[in-house]
């Protein structure tokens, strides 16, 4: 009997199952997940010595972790053996639902990061918040998005240890909660390095008041249990009133406060009180400005409780923390009202109001006054701007991708740039190859290893062997053959969990990634109207291959307009499954709760990558990494990681258009999208559907909105501000030079070839190989 099966056996006799065959999921979930936690007990338990990073970050969107811990210890094919033998299904955990602890790149890439971490055998923990419902589980509903709690611990959660005697008190304006620690191991490749995710989960101090109940105020009775209940239960609560914003800045300095005492008391417990070594013992990342508020909380208890002065305690902050920014979004800085601020975490903001002095005091030593401070003031206005405290405060400042640090320098932090240029660093976003080819897609991985030997599993620039095979006849046919197998694989997954039937025979273009504007899925939509009234007009390419348009996304609550395009996409869909002429050549389906899960499937199955946000507005992307690595060459514009991409794979592999950033700027005020409505006919035929009444968005007026938002423009923002019908006609036009390329099986393969062979330099282990070496100090 193998290791495993030994230990596997032992923990399902634990569970007091009847026999092997009849255990329920819950019983052999917790055995598996028995088995591999006692495999990593002892190196868990003994960290490497030496320096430790800490990543703080709102999202860690870890997925289904069983499958992959399996993997990293080299025990998943033990584990599928094991369960063959017993005429059990290897795939049951499938049935599990992912740890709903995120929602998009951010959550994924710390994610990401810790898996490259463990496996480099650097020391990296994570620090978050364990998150009860998660972001929230998605249905579509007659077209609509809708949310529901995303219960994903229902079958349990074997991989997390809670630690009550490691818990904490974190204080607020209106009381004290404890912060209490679960830990999770994080398994490098091969099993020797185990780092540690900590996410805190909120008790309150006082979970029943007697006297209230006493008085019959029986919801009153349990009104502290609420208000700590409520700091963990979703990822991003609505906040478009006061109450849901103070929700948001309490779950903000829950887990920076928490995490920063349990830093602490690590440290006093290994060397005593020598604060000024601290930065020598522990580098702290942030993961955006979520987590930003720890800056003000560590200096307050350096200078509350140690009684530390002002400018040592500053120094020492300084050298700990890092700040990774992710947007150039000006609204997603975020910025806190003052009043607000107080109202919640009244002594941190104290001090937030110390380093805006010291910061005001060092600009009017270089000369900085008036209205050239503007852009420095940490507290402008009533609001405390956060991505300026955490680039004042910090040592590092790191954009997420080549181009998106360029447009950090020139534009969103230029002025910051001007006065502290040595802090500046770009740390391109990787993904690991471990859970996004390894596991997620076995054939193509199977292929790549028969080619080049596993290597690739800890240097993924050994992908660059490949490129001979690219011109290898009986690879590429080998290739092809693969994602036909993927895309065979989702449809009956499609058919079997949703009831949609669709053909493994059609060109598969995927769009998966977070709804927002910026990233322009209606663009995507708009370009599928256009080829279906083509259809309609019969002047489509008599080549055309059929095509699925694969959409995954979530959108934000809150979020109104994102939920029109929502309603948008799935009528457009509608309209298309009601006409068998257009059935034929096009379908669109929306596939509802996207996840890591989902990924794991849709991703080695796609053949087209969509990418097509407007240029200069996506940090990076990595969505993009990973349909690369899987063979899907990139349908997108000249932005974020799409540059790098091309790059490294050549523009012939790929499909690039719209206009670029140097374009827009160009551009300019001078832009009317008006002019480009009137005068092109096929721009005015999509987007008159919006309002004519042939696509039905229930009477909610989602459309009209839409519809006005991009010709007239809101207070807030211009006509069409992320350059829709400016690049629509290239955009269609590019899709159907991919579409008639396609035709070409042997040439779409070599693309597709060629893009893995040169998606090295996108494994995440390079990246936090970058941040060890150059931020950490590791």
């Amino acid at each position: 009997m193998a290791e495993f099966e030994e230990r596997y056996v032992r923990w399902l006799a634990a569970q007091d199952a009847e026999e092997e065959k009849s255990a329920t999921l819950i019983e052999q979930y917790a055995a598996v997940g028995g088995a591999i936690m006692e495999k990593v007990a002892a190196a868990w338990s003994n960290p490497a010595k030496g320096k430790t990073a800490c990543y703080f970050s709102a999202e860690f969107l870890i997925g289904r972790v069983i499958y992959a811990n399996l993997l990293n210890l080299g025990e998943l094919e033990e584990m599928r053996r094991a369960f063959r033998q017993r005429g059990l299904d290897p795939a049951l955990f499938t049935q599990v639902d992912d740890a709903a602890l995120g929602n998009g790149g951010l959550g994924r890439l710390a994610a990401c990061f810790l898996d490259s971490a463990a496996t480099l055998g650097k020391k990296l923990d994570g620090y978050g918040i364990r998150y009860k419902y998660g972001l929230f589980k998605q249905e579509i509903e007659n077209g609509f998005q809708v949310e529901h709690p995303d219960d994903w611990q229902r079958f349990g959660d074997p991989f997390s240890i809670c630690r009550p005697e490691e818990k904490v008190l974190v204080e607020f304006a209106e009381g004290p909660v404890w912060a209490v620690p679960y830990d999770m191991p994080v398994i490098g490749y091969g099993g020797k390095t185990v780092n540690n995710l900590r996410l805190w989960q909120a008790e309150p101090v006082q979970a029943f008041d007697f006297a209230r109940f006493d008085k019959q105020e029986y919801s009153g009775a349990y009104q502290k249990l609420i208000e700590a209940l409520s700091i963990h239960s979703v990822l991003y609560p609505n906040d478009d009133t006061e109450e849901g914003k103070k929700l948001r800045l309490r779950q903000q300095y829950f887990f920076s406060s928490a995490s920063i005492q349990s830093i602490l008391r690590d440290f006093e417990k290994a060397g005593g009180k020598q604060w000024e070594k601290l930065p020598e013992h522990y580098a702290v990342q942030l993961n955006d400005t979520h987590p930003t508020v720890a800056i003000p909380e560590l200096l307050r208890v350096l200078m509350q409780r140690e009684c530390m002065p002002f400018d040592e305690a500053f120094a020492i902050v300084q050298k700990v923390f890092a700040y990774t920014n992710h947007t150039v979004m000006a609204e997603a800085l975020e910025k806190w009202d003052v009043a607000l601020f107080g109202s919640v975490i009244p002594e941190v903001y104290a001090y937030v109001v110390m380093i805006w002095d010291r910061l005001r005091r060092e600009l009017e030593k270089k000369g900085i006054t008036g209205p050239s401070r503007r852009p420095y003031e940490i507290v402008q206005e009533g609001r405390v701007h956060m991505a300026r405290l955490a680039v004042y405060a910090t040592h590092s400042t790191n954009g997420v991708a080549a181009l998106h640090t360029e447009i950090l320098k020139k534009k969103t932090l230029k002025e910051w740039y001007a006065l502290y240029p040595e802090r500046f660093n770009n740390k391109t976003n990787g993904v690991t190859q471990r859970r996004w080819l390894a596991l997620c897609n076995p054939a193509l991985a199977a292929f790549v290893t028969e080619r080049i030997g596993p290597g690739w599993l800890t240097d993924l620039s050994e992908m660059e062997k490949l490129r001979p095979y690219a011109d290898d006849t009986a690879s590429l046919e080998a290739l092809a053959a693969i994602k036909r197998e993927n895309k065979q694989n989702l449809v009956s997954h499609l058919r079997k969990s949703q009831g949609v039937e669709l053909s493994a025979d059609s060109l598969f273009d995927v769009q998966v990634k977070r709804l927002h504007e910026y990233k322009r899925q209606l663009l995507n939509a708009f370009s599928i109207l256009e080829l279906y009234f083509r259809i309609q007009d019969g002047t489509l390419p008599s080549g055309f291959t059929p095509m699925t348009f694969l959409f995954g996304a979530k959108s934000a609550p809150g979020y109104r307009r994102a939920k029109g395009i929502i309603k948008f996409i799935n009528e457009v869909a509608k309209r298309i499954e009601a006409d068998p002429l257009a059935r034929e050549k096009i379908r669109v389906y929306f596939v509802p709760d996207y996840n890591v899960s989902m990924a794991e499937r849709m991703i080695p199955a796609a053949e087209l990558s969509e990418q097509i946000s407007t240029a200069g507005t996506e940090a990076s992307g990595t969505g993009n990494m990973k349909l690369m690595m899987n063979g899907a060459p990139t349908l997108g514009t000249y932005d974020g990681a799409n540059v790098e991409i091309v790059q490294q794979a050549g523009e012939e592999n790929n499909y690039i258009f719209g206009a670029r950033v140097e374009e827009l700027e160009k551009l300019g005020d001078a832009y009317n999208p008006m002019t480009i409505y009137k005068k092109d006919p096929s721009v005015r035929r999509v987007l008159d559907t919006l309002v004519d009444g042939s696509l039905d968005d229930d009477g909610t007026g989602m459309f009209e909105e839409l519809y006005r938002s991009l010709l007239y423009g809101k207070v807030w923002h211009r006509p069409d501000q992320y350059f829709l019908l400016l690049d629509f006609p290239d955009y269609v036009k590019t899709k159907l030079r991919a579409n008639a390329d396609y035709s070409d099986e042997r040439a779409f393969q070599r693309k597709c070839l060629l893009n893995i062979a040169a998606c090295g330099m996108f494994s995440s282990d390079r990246t936090v190989q970058q941040y060890a070496q150059e931020i950490w100090g590791l």
